[in-house]
């Protein structure tokens, strides 16, 4: 069974950058997409950005675009998240998932699979 494995979670300034990586096996051959979601405490679930597993098509929330990067490297299993210009609003738990249909379509219920988090705090 498919099995997420999120790190790179911390703690920076506003302004500042982090990276996460998520580590899912042989996810190229089970899944269509892989995407990053977030979730505040008190707040919905919602999504960050998706990438197309056997392609090259990425999509993001309005809120990240032109700050944040999704990337993957298949040799390494690995899925990338760079988040440059962090803002306090970014603070949240950071959630891998693999699954999906339509990559564009960033909708949690359709990804099967999800890490347990990585903890994302930005002080101002």
């Amino acid at each position: 069974q498919l099995q997420p494995v999120e790190s790179g979670g911390g703690s920076v300034p506003a302004g500042g950058s982090l990276r996460l990586s998520c580590i899912a096996i042989k996810y190229t051959y089970t899944t269509n997409c892989m995407a990053w979601f977030r979730q505040a405490p008190g707040k919905e679930r919602e999504a960050v950005a998706s990438i197309v597993t056997r392609g090259l098509a990425t999509y993001y929330a309005d809120s990240v675009k032109g700050r944040f990067t999704i990337s993957q490297d298949v040799a390494k299993e690995t899925v990338y998240l760079q988040m440059n210009n962090l803002q306090t609003e970014d603070s949240a738990m950071y959630y891998c998932a693999a699954g999906g249909v339509i990559c564009a379509n960033l909708d949690p219920d359709l990804y099967s699979y999800w890490g347990q988090g990585t903890q994302v705090t930005v002080s101002s």
